[in-house]
């Protein structure tokens, strides 16, 4: 089938998009009428109707039932065939899918079109000389295994009644109602309602006033709620309390003995193997937590140094696929869609930046020539696999998933990018205490 293309220069539309590229393109209505006849005769073959043999229907009955779909075939072919020797004969690196516009003509003998597309942008990675990069540095010691023992503990903590006053780490179950002015308010009464003291359950205010009373006993108080108040109506504003403690509940921690051990998966309840899997697995946690930190560094270094357009119909994609991904987040915590209206313009800014950096990268990887070492994916596996009972056999699966196999190349080939833009910048390393690492209040 005769088609023809021209290019138009991005100069004659409005610089609204500079990744924008405009093709005209053109399709002999003698080439397309009878390729569209060959699709039917290719069609009617294997049509059946009554009255006629298989394949031998008149072509006027296999036009009217097939004319829709052999013309959108042929078209489309057509379309796709000569954009793409247009695409590579310029050398365009099409991203996304063109948007095909058919044009008013009055060409009797051509059908006439635009494409209209993005191409991929160009990237030129920045200098990295001067770029600072801060690389935090923690070695696990036995401090860090006790402190993670009493944080295992506390997770398994029982409360037994007590006959004192509430203190903080206790549990309570008080009765309460709150009151603004003379008036009580919504959401300021609740009965039989437990929390521990010093969790952040309840405001500030309100848990030190419960501190220090005994089962049985009351109290009236006073207080102001923040002036950041989520509720609009109480932000800021002076209301009391009536509070009635009904149970006073203090902790039980276990003890590290045998059982404790058995209940964190150390069958045969041996206290030194526990120690040395808790010490594992905690500095296989610190490893990636130091190696993310490092890694978000190196990712905004290669951002700052190479400023790159990302193609619209690429964000758009990418914006597409995070709304899923949030969806079906909600969904497995129990919220459904319905009750959970994602917006388009919560992930722009997540899209543009994966954007960027994934031609970033890819640009890095393709110059340098990157690629995954076998004995790093190995290492990322076997890593990995520490952490479940039978390793070797996690190892072997994953070997044999070539899917889950290019994953852990991908990360290898991450971590390659990561190392060469390391060996470039000015790499400062420091001390970083324990609780920040791991993400928890001091």
């Amino acid at each position: 089938m005769e088609t023809t293309v021209a290019n138009t220069p991005a100069t004659e539309q409005p610089a609204v998009n500079p990744l924008e590229r405009r093709i005209e393109l053109s399709v002999a209505l003698a080439d397309f009428e009878k390729d569209v006849a060959q699709r039917l005769q290719r069609m009617g073959r294997k049509l059946k109707l009554p009255g006629f043999r298989p394949g031998k229907a008149p072509m006027s009955l296999v036009a009217r039932q097939y004319g829709d779909e052999a013309r959108h075939e042929a078209l489309t072919d057509a379309l796709d065939r000569a954009l793409g020797e247009a695409v590579q004969a310029q050398q365009l690196r099409v991203a996304g899918y063109p948007k095909i516009e058919a044009k008013a003509s009055e060409s009797t003998t051509h059908l006439e079109f635009s494409a209209v597309f993005e191409v991929y942008p160009e990237v030129k990675v920045g200098a990295l000389d001067d770029v600072a990069i801060d690389r935090v540095v923690f070695e696990v010691t036995d401090a860090e295994v006790d402190s993670t023992l009493d944080i295992l503990r506390q997770q398994r903590v029982r409360y037994e009644e007590a006959d004192r006053a509430a203190s903080a780490g206790d549990q309570v179950v008080i009765d309460f109602l709150g009151r603004k002015g003379d008036e009580p308010f919504a959401g300021g009464q609740a009965t039989d309602y437990g929390f521990v003291l010093g969790r952040g359950a309840m405001l500030a205010d309100f848990e030190a006033a419960v501190v220090g009373l005994k089962a049985g006993e009351s109290k009236t108080f006073e207080m102001t709620f923040p002036a950041d108040y989520p509720a609009a109506e109480l932000a800021g504003q002076a209301v009391s309390f009536d509070v009635t403690v009904k149970k006073v509940s203090a902790p039980v921690l276990p003890e590290i003995d045998a059982d404790f051990a058995r209940a964190l998966g150390v069958d045969d309840g041996d206290l030194v193997r526990m120690r040395s899997e808790i010490e594992g697995n905690l500095r296989r946690e610190v490893k990636k937590r130091l190696r993310s930190r490092v890694k978000e560094q190196v990712l905004d270094a290669l951002l700052k140094v190479t400023p790159v357009q990302a193609p619209k119909a690429l964000v758009e994609d990418e914006i597409k696929r995070l709304m899923d991904q949030a969806r079906q987040e909600m969904e497995q915590r129990g919220v459904k869609g319905k009750d959970f209206p994602v917006q388009p313009e919560w992930f722009v800014d997540q899209a543009v930046r994966r954007i960027q950096l994934g031609l970033i990268l890819a640009q890095v990887i393709r110059e340098n020539e990157l690629k995954a070492d076998p004995a790093e994916v190995r290492a990322i596996i076997e890593e990995a696999a520490q952490s479940y009972e039978n390793p070797e056999q996690v190892v072997h699966w994953y070997y044999g998933q070539p899917e889950r196999l290019a994953e852990i190349e991908a990360v290898a080939v991450e971590a390659a990018v990561v190392d060469w833009v390391l060996a470039k910048a000015k790499v400062n390393e420091h001390p970083i205490a324990f609780e920040e690492l791991m993400g928890r209040k001091s």
